[in-house]
C-alpha cells in the first residue's frame, strides 16, 4: 500500500509515546474501512507520524522499521483475529480519536478499542462460568478498564452475579459501586461513542439490585404481609420460592411465629430472621447474613447478659455489646452507694410491650438501644426521680393507690414520646447515619413530627413534678395544682397534633407504598425493645389517647378525695379544664378539617371563584342533584350543591371522559389530576328567599325547588332539582339549608323558609319526570357526539326540529307568556306568574310525537 508521510508536530503540540529506548520510529497503520474514513485520517495526523493504509493490515506485521499502530474500526471481525494473533499494537477508532484530542498515543500491552471504562478498577465475584468471565473480562480490557483479583481500596467498582458474598460485603461497608454484567454490556453498546464513561450517572441503573439472583423463602408471616414482601423482592431482582427448592439461596423466618428452623431448609441457604430482609431494603444494598442468623433468637442468647441489646442495624456488633456490658456492670456497682444511686444511670433490659417502658431497671432511668443515644434525662435528677417509687399498693390508700396510677402511666407515656424521637424521628432527621442517605423529604418529616415536640414537652414536665409529689407524697398533697398548672400547655400543644393526625396516617401509609426503605426503617424499628414490637401508627394514636385516659384517672382521684380537702375543689377544677381542654380539641379539630376541606372543593371545581376561600366560610354539606329547570346548566344536567354557611356553591359534575374523543395515552397518567366539577354559580344564601319542599307523589320523588332573587334581579327565578338517591335524605337537607340560610339573614323564624306543595301547583308532570331527565340526556349526548337524532331514536325528523318538538312536550314546567306562547322551565321567572290564568295556554303541539301521557296540564289557581 502507498505510504503517506505526515509534516511533523512539535512536541509542545502533541507527546508521543513509544518505545523509545528501542530506537524505532512510530506510524499509524488505518486497517480496513477506516482507510476512507476522513475523521479517522484527520485524527492520525495530529501526531504528526508516517500514516499507512492497509486493507487487512497483515502487509504491515512484518516490516519491523516501523513501531506500527494498527486502527481498527471493529474488534468483531477477522482481522482483528488475525492482528491479535500477532500480538501486534491494537486501538479503535474511538480511542484514537480521545488520544488525538489528548495529543497523547498509548498503548498497555493489550488491544483498546475505547476508553469508556477508562480508570475503572473492576473486581469479579459470584461468576462460575469461566466462558462468561473470559468474554467480561475482554470487553472490559478492550473499553481501557483493569480488572483485579482481590477487593482492596484501589478498586473502583465490584462486578457482582448476586448480592451475596464477603466481597459483595466489602464492597458494600466501603461504598463501592456494585455492578451486575448488564453495566459491561451496556457500556460496550456505547463503544463507538467518544468521552462516554460507564462511570456516569446515566450508568447507575445497571447497579446490583438489592436481591439480585437471589432465590428467597419466606416462612411465618401472615398473608398480607408475606404478599409485599415478595411484591418488594421481585422489585430487587430477587426471586421467591419454597423449601423444596435445593438452589435456594436464604430463609427468611418470622422469629415470632417461628421458633424452631424448619429441619428441610435447604444446604446451602441462610436462614435469617425477617430483620434481614427490612434492612436490606432499607440499606438499599444485601445485609450481611451473619448478623441476622435464626439461632441467635435461642434462649441462651436470649438470657445472655451480653446480649440484652440485639443488633438491629448493620453498624451493631460484638464491640459495642461488650462496651455497655462494661458500662452496665460500673453503673450497678455505682447504684451501690446511696451519694449515687439517683445519677447512675441504669442497665437497659429487652421488654416486650410498651406498657413496660417505664419500668427499665430499678431506678427507673431509661437508655435506648442507639449508640449515640444518651439517657433521658431532667434539670435535677437528684430532686426528681425517673420512675415511681416501689411500694405496696395494699397499704396505700385509694385515693394514693389512683394517683400511682397516674403517675405510671404518665411515665409510660412520656417514654412512648421518648421512642417516637429518639428511634424514629432523629435518625430520619439525620441521615449521616442512614446508608443510602435521606429516606423523607424535609417537608414530610415536618409535618410528621412536627407537632410530637411540644407534646412530649409539656407532659416530661409534668411527670417530673408528679414523680416529685410521688416520692415525697402527703395526705395533704395537691394533685389538682399540678394538673392546672400545666392545663394552658395542653390546649396549646395537642390542637395541631390531634388536627392532622389522621393526615399523617393518611401520608405515613402512601410514604410506605412509595418508599420501601421508609417502609423498612419503621419495620426494623418495630423490633427494636424499646419499641416493644409496636408498630409507629401504634405508638403515635397514644398522644390521641391520652387526654381521655387522665380524666378518668383524675375524676377517679377526685371521688377517693374528701370534700372538706383543698384539693376536692382543685381537682373539680382540673377535672373541668381537662374536659374543656377536649372540647376545645374537638372543636378546633372540626373547624381544620372544615378548612382543609374548602380547599379541597376549591381546588376540585374548575374555574372556581378564588373568594371561595375565605377565613369566615365552613363547609357544611353537598348533594347531587339533577336539574329539572334550566336556570343554571340545562334539564337533566347533573349538578353538586356545596352548602357553606353563607353561600352555596351550584357546580355541574362533569364526566370522567370527553364525549367526543377519549383520552390519549400519554395523558392517562394525568387523569387523576382533572377536576371533578365546573363551577355554574356562587350564590348567596340571602338570594333564597323560600326553599319548595315538593311533595312525594307515586311518580314524583325527591324534587324540590328554590325561589332565588338577588338585589340586580327584577324577577324571581325558580330553579327546580331533584336530589339523587344517596344516604342523604330531602328532609334532613332541606332542614339543614333552612337553618343555615336563616342564620344567613340573621333570622330565627326557620320554619318561614320552607313550605311545601304539590307537583301540580309548578305544573310538573310527575309521570314524566323521570323520563324528562332521562331524554334530555340522551338528546345532549347525542348532539354532543355528532350523531344524528334522527338515526339514534329512529326518526326521519331532523335532529334541530326533534329537539324542539321533545323540550316542548316533554318539559315538566309551564308558563304563559305575553305573546301567550309556551315556554319551558326558564320561562318561569315570576311566581305570580302561575296565579294570572286558570285557563290552559295557547300554541302548537302537533305532529307525530303528540301522546296523550305527554300532554301538559293546565296551571292551577294557588
Amino acid at each position: 500500500m502507498a505510504e503517506q508521510t505526515q509534516p511533523s508536530l512539535t512536541l509542545t503540540d502533541c507527546t508521543l509515546m513509544t518505545d523509545a529506548e528501542a530506537g524505532v520510529d512510530p506510524r499509524i497503520c488505518l486497517v480496513g474501512s477506516l482507510a476512507d474514513d476522513a475523521e479517522a485520517q484527520t485524527a492520525a495526523q495530529k501526531f504528526g507520524v508516517p500514516i499507512v493504509l492497509s486493507m487487512d493490515g497483515m502487509d504491515m506485521v512484518e516490516d519491523i522499521s516501523f513501531s506500527t499502530f494498527f486502527i481498527l474500526a471493529d474488534f468483531e471481525c477477522e482481522e482483528f483475529d488475525e492482528l491479535h494473533k500477532r500480538g501486534v499494537r491494537l486501538l479503535g477508532k474511538p480511542a484514537l480519536l480521545e488520544q488525538s484530542e489528548d495529543g497523547v498515543l498509548t498503548y498497555s500491552q493489550r488491544p483498546v478499542f475505547c476508553h469508556v471504562m477508562k480508570n475503572i478498577v473492576l473486581v469479579f465475584t459470584g461468576f462460575r462460568k469461566k466462558a462468561e468471565v473470559s468474554r467480561l473480562l475482554k470487553l472490559v480490557h478492550y473499553m481501557g478498564g483493569s480488572v483485579k483479583n482481590e477487593i482492596n481500596e484501589k478498586v473502583t467498582h465490584l462486578l457482582a452475579h448476586s448480592s451475596t458474598g464477603e466481597k459483595y460485603q466489602y464492597a458494600v461497608t466501603f461504598n463501592i459501586p456494585v455492578m451486575g454484567e448488564d453495566w459491561v454490556k451496556a457500556a460496550w453498546a456505547h463503544r463507538d461513542e467518544v468521552q462516554i464513561r460507564a462511570n456516569s450517572e446515566a450508568m447507575n441503573k445497571y447497579k446490583l439490585r438489592v436481591f439480585h439472583n437471589l432465590r428467597i423463602v419466606l416462612i411465618g408471616f401472615p398473608d398480607d404481609e408475606r404478599d409485599q414482601m415478595e411484591d418488594l423482592l421481585k422489585q430487587n431482582a430477587g426471586t421467591p420460592t419454597t423449601l423444596e427448592d435445593i438452589t435456594a439461596t436464604h430463609v427468611v423466618l418470622e422469629e415470632q411465629s417461628i421458633t424452631e428452623k424448619p429441619s428441610d431448609c435447604p444446604p446451602r441457604a441462610h436462614v435469617v430472621r425477617a430483620e434481614w430482609f427490612w434492612a436490606s431494603i432499607q440499606m438499599d444494598a444485601c445485609a450481611a447474613e451473619k448478623m441476622y442468623l435464626f439461632e441467635e433468637l435461642n434462649s441462651t442468647y436470649m438470657m445472655s447478659p451480653r446480649n440484652i441489646l440485639s443488633p438491629s442495624t448493620p453498624g451493631t456488633g460484638r464491640s459495642r455489646r461488650r462496651k455497655r456490658l462494661r458500662e452496665t456492670v460500673q453503673q450497678l456497682a455505682e447504684n451501690d452507694s446511696p451519694s449515687t444511686h439517683q445519677n447512675a444511670p441504669p442497665a437497659s433490659k429487652r421488654r416486650s410491650s410498651v406498657g413496660d417502658l417505664a419500668y427499665l431497671s430499678a431506678d427507673g432511668s431509661w437508655l435506648l438501644d442507639d449508640s449515640k443515644s444518651t439517657p433521658i434525662r431532667i434539670s435535677s435528677i437528684a430532686d426528681c426521680p425517673m420512675s415511681p417509687p416501689s411500694v405496696d399498693l395494699k397499704q396505700l390508700s385509694a385515693r394514693q393507690r389512683v394517683f400511682h396510677e397516674l403517675v405510671k402511666t404518665e411515665c409510660n407515656y412520656v417514654s412512648i414520646l421518648d421512642v417516637i424521637t429518639k428511634v424514629i424521628k432523629e435518625p430520619l432527621e439525620d441521615p449521616t447515619n442512614i446508608q443510602g442517605g435521606p429516606m423523607l423529604d424535609p417537608q414530610d418529616l415536618r409535618y410528621i413530627f412536627g407537632n410530637v415536640p411540644p407534646v412530649r414537652d409539656v407532659h416530661t414536665r409534668m411527670r417530673n413534678d408528679l414523680l416529685k409529689l410521688a416520692h415525697d407524697w402527703r395526705d395533704d398533697a395537691s394533685i389538682g395544682d399540678i394538673i392546672l398548672n400545666y392545663c394552658p400547655d395542653l390546649e396549646k400543644a395537642y390542637p395541631p397534633f390531634i388536627n392532622f393526625f389522621e393526615g399523617v396516617k393518611e401520608l405515613l401509609g402512601k410514604l410506605c407504598q412509595e418508599k420501601p426503605r421508609f417502609h423498612a426503617f419503621l419495620k426494623i424499628a418495630q423490633n427494636k425493645p424499646e419499641c416493644g414490637r409496636q408498630s409507629f401508627q401504634e405508638l403515635l394514636i397514644r398522644p390521641v389517647q391520652r387526654l381521655p385516659s387522665m380524666s378518668l384517672l383524675i375524676s377517679d382521684i377526685l371521688k377517693h378525695t374528701d370534700r372538706l380537702s383543698t384539693d376536692h375543689t382543685k381537682l373539680e377544677q382540673a377535672l373541668h379544664k381537662i374536659r374543656s381542654v377536649m372540647t376545645y380539641i374537638n372543636d378546633d379539630k372540626r373547624k381544620t378539617e372544615a378548612k382543609l376541606k374548602l380547599f379541597e372543593i376549591h381546588n376540585d371545581i374548575e374555574n372556581c371563584p378564588p373568594n371561595l376561600v375565605a377565613s369566615h366560610r365552613m363547609y357544611l354539606s353537598k348533594v347531587d342533584v339533577t336539574e329539572l329547570s334550566d336556570q343554571c346548566s340545562g334539564r337533566g344536567d347533573t349538578l353538586t350543591l356545596f352548602l357553606f354557611n353563607d353561600v352555596l356553591e351550584i357546580c355541574k359534575k362533569k364526566s370522567k371522559y370527553n364525549s367526543i374523543k377519549s383520552p390519549s395515552r400519554a395523558n392517562l397518567h394525568s387523569i387523576k389530576n382533572i377536576k371533578s366539577y365546573k363551577h355554574i354559580e356562587m350564590m348567596n344564601l340571602a338570594h333564597i328567599k323560600r326553599i319548595v319542599d315538593i311533595k312525594e307523589t307515586e311518580d314524583c320523588h325527591n324534587v324540590f325547588a328554590l325561589i332565588i332573587r338577588s338585589n340586580h334581579e327584577v324577577r324571581e327565578r325558580l330553579l327546580t332539582v331533584t336530589l339523587l338517591p344517596e344516604d342523604t335524605s330531602k328532609a334532613s337537607f332541606l332542614k339543614n339549608l333552612c337553618r343555615t340560610v336563616a342564620n344567613a339573614v340573621s333570622r330565627n323564624d326557620v320554619e318561614n323558609f320552607l313550605v311545601s306543595m304539590d307537583p301540580q301547583h309548578l305544573d310538573i308532570e310527575t309521570s314524566d319526570v323521570s323520563l324528562t331527565t332521562a331524554l334530555n340526556k340522551a338528546i345532549r349526548f347525542a348532539t354532543r357526539t355528532g350523531r344524528k337524532v334522527s338515526r339514534a331514536f329512529s326518526f326521519n325528523k331532523s335532529p334541530s326540529k326533534l329537539k324542539r318538538a321533545v323540550s316542548t312536550v316533554m318539559s315538566p314546567f309551564g308558563t304563559i307568556s305575553h305573546q301567550g306562547s309556551m315556554r319551558g322551565a326558564t320561562s318561569v321567572n315570576n311566581l305570580a306568574d302561575l296565579s294570572l290564568s286558570s285557563t290552559p295556554p295557547s300554541g302548537g303541539m302537533s305532529g307525530p310525537l303528540m301522546t296523550p301521557t305527554l300532554i301538559r296540564r293546565p296551571f292551577k289557581n294557588t
